[in-house]
Order: C-alpha cells, then structure tokens, then sequence
C-alpha cells in the first residue's frame, strides 16, 4: 500500500517504510522553566523530548514531533504548534475507535496524554492536518510577547516564572522609537547567535513597546526568527530604554555581520511564544517552497 501523502510530499517516515501515515497537528502549552529548550537533547529535559516519550508511549512507535518554533532554555508558549506523523496502523493503540486515516475526533487522545504528560506542558488540541501542512516551513509568522515589571517590590508571586524583574525605569517611547528602525527585511546578524548554515535575514513586521504600570510588554512579530534572536532584539531595546543607547544605534546594529557583544540578551523568563499563523490549506504547500528557499544578502539590495 502507498505511503498516505499527510503533509505535502513525502515525509521523512514515509520514505524510511511503506507503511501509510496520517499527519497530525498538535497545539501546545509550557511552561518553560525547568525544560532545556523544545528540541531533544542527550541527557537533558526538552519540551519535545517528553512529548515524543508520551506519544510513542501511546502509538507504540517511535514518533517525533516538529514544531514551529525551537524555543529555548526558559522560554515559554500558550500557542505553539507542531505535527508528528503515525503510522496508521498504530492509531488504534490510542483508542480502538481510531482505525481509519479520515478520522477527526482526538479528544480522546489529548485526555490520555493529558495523563501522560507532566504539568508544564499540555497537548490541548489534536486534528487531522491538512494536505501540505508542515509546522515549521509552512507558516507565515510567528508572535512572541516578552513581559518585564518595573515595580520596586519585583514581579508578584504567581506571575514570578513569566515576567521579569527589571531594577531601572525604562523609558518606553524611546524603546518604541528604536524599534520602528528595525522594522522591514534586514540582516539581524547582530541579534542572532550564529548557527553554521543559517541565514540571519528575517522579515520584522512587528515591534511595539507598551506600558501599563509597572508593566511593559515588547509585542514582536516576524516570519521566522534565528537563534536568540527575540531575547537579543528586547536586550538592545532595554538598552535603550535605559538611556545608555540612542535609538538610533539599533539601527545602525543591522550593518553588523557577526552577532553584537554590545549589548546582553534580556532573560528567558519574560519571553512567551504566544501565537503562530498559517495561510489558507490550498496555500500550504506553496509556502513551504517559499521558506525552504533560503534568503541571501543579495536580496536587501
């Protein structure tokens, strides 16, 4: 029997064996803290290692979930996204109703994981996913929130794990100045701790800067982000808001080619992934050519 087509060309398990697989998106929450990033890693407690022990638990199988966003060490998500591909005849092993590649109803599944996982982590939504859907490549954005409070007595105590305690008053109008100049399709070098391979060019659609209080939250938004890339841009806005840089020196940071050591990258703590979007399912497997195609210097003009 041919492999099931689930996700848009062949998949890495479906080229590995014959046997026919439904792809699956997962919609996940965490809580950062006490986890070493999402991506697996030898000897160490990741996001996805415990995900794939709870499904290949369940299914039988070994299965790996991809996600949209490798967060890491202490960065949390209420929204992140990711698929993991089952063979189809390892369904029943979640529940005997799920025999069929065309089934849609999970709840039963994100109940028993629900058992299976610790509890800062939850798998608290399951579908089928659509023809071309792939978590990483196929979406269009991605939205991070980072958090700080600026009140003398720290961060209130249930809040503790999510915002950061920032000493010094901020002055967010000048984080928010700065911010504009770095919006658009740039080379954030500077902002990226260097990955062999890697392109740093990203498209940054969004960065607001707002207070409420002793509250400040730093709103970014792009189509992908590098490697620290989020903590790194909200360290330099920091700096900024400080008054230690002018705004216009996080411009002038895009000419850099190597990641800056002017500047600290804020702490994981504040950062939460809270929103990833997709384009229409006909659109899916364009975009996934889209972002395969790595971006160059060459093309900033």
């Amino acid at each position: 029997m041919p492999a099931i087509d689930s996700g848009g060309g062949h998949d890495s398990l479906s080229r590995r064996s014959a046997r026919p697989v439904i792809r699956l998106r997962l919609d996940i929450a965490y809580d950062g803290t006490d986890f070493a990033g999402w991506a697996t890693q030898v000897g160490q407690r990741t996001v996805a290692g415990v995900i794939d022990e709870a499904l290949s638990t369940v299914f039988r199988v070994p299965v790996q979930a991809r996600a949209a966003g490798r967060t890491d060490a202490g960065v949390h998500a209420t929204a992140q996204v990711a698929h993991v591909d089952v063979p189809v005849d390892a369904l029943p092993h979640a529940y005997p109703r799920m025999v069929r590649a065309q089934d849609t109803e999970f709840g039963p599944l994100v109940r028993r994981l629900a058992k299976l996982l610790p509890e800062d982590v939850r798998v608290f939504g399951i579908s089928r996913a659509a023809p071309g859907f792939d978590a990483r490549f196929s979406a269009l954005r991605r939205h991070y929130v980072y958090r700080l409070s600026t009140a003398p007595y720290g961060v209130e105590p249930h809040e503790a794990r999510f915002v950061t305690a920032w000493p010094r008053q901020l002055d967010v109008d000048a984080m928010a100045a700065a911010a504009r100049e770095l919006l658009g399709l740039h080379d954030f070098a500077a902002f990226c701790r260097h990955r062999d391979g890697a392109t740093t060019i990203r498209d940054l659609q969004r960065v607001d800067c707002t207070r409420d209080g002793h509250r400040i939250e730093v709103r970014v938004s792009a189509d992908a982000f590098c490697w620290n890339m989020v903590r790194s841009l909200v360290g330099a806005l920091l700096a900024v808001g400080e008054h230690r840089r002018e705004p216009s020196w996080c411009a002038a940071l895009l000419t850099a080619t190597r990641r800056s050591s002017d500047f600290a990258a804020a702490p994981a703590r504040g950062l939460t992934l809270v929103g990833v979007d997709y384009p229409p399912d006909g659109e899916l497997a364009a975009r996934n050519l889209v972002t395969r195609d790595v971006r160059t210097v060459e093309e900033l003009g």
